[in-house]
């Protein structure tokens, strides 16, 4: 079974996490969560609320990683899958997380990035010239990372798939599926 690689921290949305983790295994995936070390993550579930003008914040499942960023090995894994919520805030720092997102657009294979999820793709310097969507909020790491930030459900450039929030799961899956497909994975 072609893998894909789903990194996550403590505070990864859990929709944007657990959605793709089912879904994957349906077309034939095997979702393989990594983490900052092999642990147990605390998820977090994202909301809007009327009256507050950004998102709130509530404790989500838990998820365990299968392997530290630093032991993956790349070129096993068919595809990338970057989830929202506050964690990209502190791994877009980790040199190897940066290593392997790198090495997906290096390569040419499948990457899926939802809200949040855009600021390891930014930190990885690979937006130049691309067009990306992200949560309205995370505009500027697209466009300071000289990319097109445009407000759609799903942006497709090339192989990097990209939806504003978990409501867009429907149809952004349905594109990275897709890609991973024709990629031949």
């Amino acid at each position: 079974m072609p893998k894909v690689l789903m990194p996550i921290g403590d505070a990864s949305e859990v929709l944007d996490t657990m959605y793709p983790y089912f879904r994957l295994p349906e077309d034939g995936y095997e979702a393989v969560v990594a983490g900052p070390e092999r642990r147990l993550y605390h998820l977090v579930e994202h909301d809007s609320h009327p009256d507050w003008d950004i998102t709130i914040e509530k404790s989500g499942y838990n998820l365990r990683s299968h392997i530290a960023f630093r032991e993956v090995q790349v070129s096993e894994f068919a595809g990338l899958f970057l989830s929202g919520g506050r964690a990209p805030e502190y791994l877009r720092y980790d040199p190897d997380l940066q290593r392997i997102v790198r090495y997906f657009f290096e390569t040419n294979r499948p990457v899926a990035s939802v809200c949040h999820g855009i600021e390891l793709v930014a930190a990885a310097g690979v937006l130049k010239g691309r067009t990306a969507t992200t949560v309205k909020k995370c505009r500027y790491d697209i466009e300071f990372s000289g990319g097109i930030y445009v407000d759609q459900p799903v942006v497709v450039d090339g192989n990097l798939v990209t939806a504003r929030t978990w409501h867009d799961h429907t149809p952004f899956m349905r594109e990275f599926i897709r890609l991973l497909k024709a990629a031949g994975s």
